[in-house]
């Protein structure tokens, strides 16, 4: 984790909810295939190259998940008060085929924190929690997007700084 944090580019973005703009409560970086250029919460991100060690966990993603994967947002909760609010991955861009078929591979390095997966409203299933940390591989793929919400809470117990890595693929725009 250590590696990843002095190499990857994390700045604290700011993005539009709801009209509104809102400092991102956590740190993110955008790296992949030039290609990979992808628009959520009202911005484009076009993405920075890979680092050599980020591209080393997506080699190993690739031969063990899927050889598509092309993009990774990194995530860098430094504590508690850093958060990731309740979303699902949808937009058209993503794959293999969204919103039908959307595949992220999740890596988590550092303390674990609470992740939890929600049905969406209409949706049966009760609500499930994970603790991810140091080496989690959590997988999200087919019509899960479609179904379920997920996030990271804040806490206000004291937790370690963690990093987050979700690989995608991302396909070129429709229209």
């Amino acid at each position: 984790m250590q590696s990843l944090v002095a190499e990857l580019p994390l700045v604290q973005e700011t993005i539009v909810i709801a009209g509104q703009r809102h400092l991102t409560p956590r740190l993110t970086s955008w790296h992949g295939d030039p290609e990979a250029v992808y628009r959520y919460s009202g911005r484009l991100f076009v993405p920075a190259p890979w680092t050599p060690v980020l591209a080393v966990v997506l080699a190993r993603l690739r031969a063990e998940v899927d050889p598509r994967l092309n993009a990774c947002l990194a995530n860098f909760y430094r504590d508690g008060g850093d958060a990731m609010g309740a979303h699902a991955d949808a937009e058209p861009e993503l794959g293999p085929d969204a919103p039908g078929d959307v595949l992220v591979a999740s890596v988590s390095l550092g303390g674990p924190r609470r992740f939890v997966l929600a049905p969406k409203r209409g949706v049966a299933g009760d609500r499930r929690v994970y603790h991810l940390g140091e080496g989690s591989l959590f997988v999200m793929g087919g019509a899960l997007q479609q179904h379920w919400k997920h996030h990271v809470p804040r806490t206000t117990k004291p937790v370690e700084p963690r990093l987050n890595l979700t690989f995608r693929i991302v396909r070129p725009r429709p229209g």
